[in-house]
């Protein structure tokens, strides 16, 4: 028997054939594009330390083909990665008690491209006054390597965050490449709702039950960052998160394993993170996973399994079979999924995308009006991540649960948003205590 045909009128694939154009504004990141020369007038992590030993490091960021390396005496370097001399690589180069050479004709660079010995030519040659390898300010900070890839003139302070400085806290740095733009990866940190999807009803659950709970969400701008709050009830709680993202490419997830069964108040960052382009159609995130005894508490985090390409929280990488991503799909191939390069004309943005179109349009401000962060506090940035939970707060008044509505969460999510923000001016000291005296007054003990 002949089959059927289906209505054609129905169908639209010939009419989506042709694709539009990337956004360049914010997707590009070269050299001379309006967010790359934005990002390069920010400290940037390159690399881990720990892959500095004693060979060179070829590393690509925002386009550009570099060189890493620690010398003899310790001290790190950055440098162009095609020597000055004929553009033989110095990734194979000799790291030196002062830099690095060139296997090529032994040509030695310092870490500022000072040409400091060219062995071939004469002793009073030009060339040791007139020769200097591109290279870029670079330090090292538990960890990760950092450097500064903008103009001398411009080079800010080492960035001052006072999540990377808590004395409770093991950072342990990691490194995870994804094979596409820099922008999906980043905004994905506004968008809270995929956590309910992606993380717990689509497939295994990923982090905990309570991440499955349907929240309300507020995205607010406040300074150089977006931040969103998600207010769940659980039971006879209510878990609030308060995450936040930095201009151009910083961001802040709390910790992992909250499952609103206990109050908690003002529990901090469970990992501190910049999404950094390779080049256009690949990213680096770097940063640190925070661990300390309240943060695992559950004992589920585990310090062993984070570093190059390692992540202790499922789905980050991308190395997993792929039939087990299809069938329990992750971040990564949510994010690397939608391309080389997601174009945004193509999406159809809905209530829930408000987060990413915030940032977006944050991104856009920031590249020629540039966001200014907090006032640092003796020395500390203050920075507003953390699981917060509530027993029986206000509106809760009976003895017996209730379910609330979403104003009633969004006033919850408010209050808690009110007393984080408002100790900004306190010393580090006394603004963590503040902090959690008045999450306390807002939390009703169990009768």
């Amino acid at each position: 028997m002949i089959p059927t045909l289906p209505d054609a009128q129905r169908f639209t694939g010939h009419a989506k054939r042709i694709k539009p154009e990337a956004d360049p504004m914010l997707t590009h990141t070269h050299a001379g594009s309006p967010m790359g020369e934005a990002m390069r007038l920010h400290w940037q992590p390159v690399c881990l330390s720990s892959q500095l030993k004693d060979l060179p490091v070829a590393v690509r960021i925002l386009g550009e083909d570099l060189v890493a390396f620690r010398d003899q005496k310790g001290v790190v370097g950055l440098l162009h990665k095609h020597c000055s001399h004929r553009g033989a690589s110095l990734e194979f180069g000799r790291i030196t008690d002062k830099g690095i050479t060139c296997c090529y004709h032994g040509w030695h660079f310092a870490h500022d491209g000072s040409l400091l010995n060219a062995p071939a030519e004469p002793a009073n040659s030009p060339l040791l006054k007139q020769v200097k390898q591109g290279a870029y300010p670079a330090m090292e900070f538990k960890g990760l390597v950092f450097a500064y890839m903008g103009p001398p003139t411009q080079m800010p302070a080492f960035p001052s965050f006072d999540s990377m400085q808590f004395s409770d806290v093991d950072l342990v740095p990691y490194a995870l490449s994804h094979d596409c733009n820099w922008l999906q990866v980043h905004e994905n940190l506004m968008d809270p709702l995929h956590a309910v999807f992606l993380h717990s009803r689509m497939g295994e659950v990923q982090l905990t039950q309570a991440w499955g709970e349907m929240p309300a969400v507020e995205w607010f701008e406040h300074g150089d960052r977006v931040c969103y709050l998600t207010s769940r009830q659980i039971g006879a709680h209510v878990w609030v998160r308060f995450n936040e993202v930095a201009f151009p490419n910083f961001g802040q997830v709390a910790g992992f394993w909250e499952d609103g069964n206990a109050a908690k108040y003002f529990e901090r960052v469970g990992a501190t993170r910049w999404t950094v382009p390779i080049d256009n159609t690949h990213c680096w995130i770097f940063g640190w996973r925070h661990f300390s005894p309240s943060l695992e508490a559950k004992g589920i985090g585990n310090a062993s399994q984070v570093g190059l390409n390692q992540f202790d929280i499922y789905g980050q990488t991308g190395d997993r079979p792929y039939e087990e991503m299809q069938r329990n799909t992750g971040d990564w191939e949510a994010e690397v999924s939608q391309g080389p390069m997601a174009i945004h004309a193509l999406e159809n943005k809905g209530s829930s995308d408000r987060g990413v179109v915030m940032l977006r349009r944050h991104l856009a401000q920031g590249i020629t009006n540039p966001h200014l962060p907090p006032n640092s506090i003796e020395g500390q940035t203050p920075t507003w991540t953390c699981n917060v939970v509530l027993h029986r707060p206000s509106p809760i008044t009976s003895e017996k649960e209730i379910t609330l509505s979403v104003p009633d969460l969004l006033a919850i999510g408010r209050a808690v948003k009110s007393i984080i923000l408002a100790a900004d001016s306190l010393s580090p000291a006394l603004r963590q205590a503040s902090i959690v005296s008045q999450l306390q007054g807002l939390s009703k003990p169990p009768v």
